[in-house]
């Protein structure tokens, strides 16, 4: 699996599945721009350590180059720079991955729309949908001028998953997640006629930084987390889907999925790469029919 000569952009790549992504696409080879807002001078409302300069240098640690360029993806002016610059410094985009968010801090489960706040909710969209439509369109104008450009939307639940309301999250967190599937369609279709692929990738339960903090764990000791959350022994690394973007970027026949919502333990079994620790979790098969049915937490069959 190889991406030598291969250039993305990450945008949204700080931490979490957008830093796997990058460091996974650098690990094949490519070059990586991994934008975001929070660098080493200043964070974003977030108010977490992890910056994109981090991110960028794991990126060339793992043998790609990363390059970090911080964007405020809600400002179309800082995205065409952006694309600009990889224009005139390589001439070619060949991967985009909209993995930009921020929105867990608006946040209120277990409301509903009229008890959520507005302000906050329409945040959220903004961070979840509009980052992403202005990211493609700057982008893609770059992508299309070599046919084989493929466009990830980074999404959060299955398509069959997400059939249902996700009334735990909220109305705004469910209208943001699907509607990243429904741009990687809309996509899918804009691109066919230029030789180019779009699909949506979601991770399962993500040990992001963030979760890891939330049970006072480790990425090496998660599973202390199950003595508090039992149904967490599905949890899967970061990397787990940073290496389901990078099989569907090396592969030649990536076309064959454009317009699908796609996910990290469904690709691991057609690709064949595992988790760090060499298991293929199936987050989101678990979920309905072992966490939704009621049933104990048990993992057997489902790693």
């Amino acid at each position: 699996m190889t991406l030598q000569g291969k250039v993305a952009l990450v945008a949204g790549g700080t931490r979490g599945a957008g830093r796997a992504i990058a460091v996974e696409l650098g690990r094949a080879g490519a070059t990586v721009y991994v934008t975001g807002r929070t660098t080493r001078e200043r964070r974003s409302e977030l108010n977490r350590p992890e910056t994109i300069e981090d991110t960028a240098e794991l990126v060339t640690k793992a043998g790609g180059e990363g390059i970090a360029i911080a964007v405020d993806h809600l400002e179309p002016d800082q995205v065409r720079d952006l694309v600009d610059r990889i224009d005139r410094e390589r001439g070619r985009l060949d991967v985009l991955v909209n993995d930009i968010w921020g929105g867990d801090v608006y946040l209120q489960f277990d409301r509903r729309l009229w008890e959520h706040s507005l302000d906050d909710g329409l945040r959220m969209l903004r961070l979840g949908i509009d980052t992403h439509a202005i990211t493609s369109h700057c982008a893609l104008p770059l992508l299309i001028l070599r046919p084989g450009g493929l466009v990830v939307e980074m999404t959060d639940g299955t398509a069959e998953y997400n059939a249902a309301y996700r009334a735990d999250a909220g109305f705004f967190y469910d209208l943001a997640k699907v509607a990243a599937q429904r741009m990687a369609l809309a996509q899918a279709e804009e691109l066919r006629p230029y030789g180019g692929t779009a699909v949506a990738v979601t991770p399962g339960w993500l040990r992001s930084e963030a979760m890891l903090e939330i049970f006072g764990v480790t990425e090496e000791t998660w599973r202390e987390a199950t003595a508090e959350q039992p149904h967490f022994c599905v949890s899967e690394s970061p990397s787990y889907v940073g290496r389901a973007v990078a099989a569907l970027a090396a592969d030649p026949d990536v076309a064959r999925w454009t317009g699908r919502t796609l996910s990290s333990g469904e690709l691991a079994r057609i690709y064949g790469f595992t988790d760090v620790d060499g298991t293929r979790p199936n987050a989101w098969r678990y979920l309905t029919e072992v966490r939704d049915a009621g049933l104990p937490a048990d993992d057997t069959g489902y790693r």
